[in-house]
């Protein structure tokens, strides 16, 4: 562990149970991307490793205990040169950890494009280097754009879902079997009497598709009862299934109580899927 040693002998080290050990060597130790304590003894026998905390603290740092865990912080610029936990009635550092711990702290300072490319909202480099360039950003430092370098987050972000599968067979086996119902609006141009939304209603089997006007989301369920109750009148079949979203204009105590009374089997769509129901969706979008 050391990084320089310098072999001397004379000397002794005196622990708490009055034994002593012989100093064979002085040195720096550290490894890598450790940070570096220097004068440190080295003592023959001795099978620990361990820290002066009066020494750590003439060299600038300040030592905190707790119930669970210990650390040494740099008077200068506050960080932290290592953390121990406690076992039984002893702090242990494990020096070994520090490397990875030192590492992770270190990636932040050496790539400042990156944590700008993060201030910006994960803006291209090209964008950063021609903010730089017209001086549009107040304290941007000069960065070095590389294109070679890729963003992880950003590639995530631009994962495209795979599509559906296209289904070819009709699950009804005859009208009015199976209903799908969704609400769009509010449309920026009303109708004459002032309507801004819309009920689309599309049968299973035929594709065949109604749209009602509503002036408001809550006249769903008195406008979809009463299209339920003509239709059924007219094409003498009655209504099996109704698929729709989770909306609060379709999932109500209104259209419980009336599928419950009527016999019909209400469906909905997972949250945020709307391919389940994509029947109506895609009516929706050409509408």
């Amino acid at each position: 562990m050391f990084q320089s040693l310098e072999l001397k002998s004379g000397g002794d080290v005196k622990f708490g149970g009055n034994q002593k050990g012989k100093i064979i060597g002085s040195g720096t130790i550290g490894n890598g991307n450790l940070p570096s304590i220097s004068n440190v003894l080295l003592v023959e026998g001795l099978d620990h490793n361990l820290l002066s905390i009066s020494q750590l603290s003439d060299n600038g740092y300040d030592i905190t205990f707790n119930q669970k865990s210990c650390r040494a912080v740099s008077q200068k610029d506050g960080s932290i040169l290592f953390t121990g936990k406690r076992k039984n009635n002893i702090y242990k550092i494990n020096l070994s950890d520090l490397k990875t711990q030192n590492v992770k702290c270190l990636l932040s300072a050496h790539d400042e494009q990156w944590v700008w490319h993060r201030r910006l909202g994960h803006v291209s480099m090209r964008k950063i280097s021609k903010l730089n360039k017209l001086n549009l950003v107040r304290g941007l430092p000069s960065l070095k754009f590389n294109s070679e370098v890729l963003c992880e987050a950003c590639q995530k972000g631009k994962f495209s879902k795979p599509s559906f599968k296209s289904k070819n067979v009709v699950s009804s086996s005859r009208p009015l079997e199976l209903l799908h119902i969704d609400l769009f609006g509010p449309v920026k141009t009303a109708s004459i009497r002032g309507k801004k939304y819309g009920l689309v209603i599309v049968d299973d089997y035929s594709r065949w598709t109604w749209v009602k006007f509503l002036k408001h989301k809550d006249e769903s369920h008195s406008v979809f009862f009463d299209f339920c109750n003509q239709i059924q009148n007219e094409k003498e079949f009655r209504i099996i299934k109704v698929r729709s979203d989770h909306g609060g204009e379709f999932e109500n105590q209104f259209f419980e109580k009336y599928f419950k009374e009527n016999g019909i089997s209400h469906d909905f769509s997972c949250p945020r899927t709307p391919q389940q129901n994509g029947v109506v969706e895609r009516k929706n979008r050409t509408l």
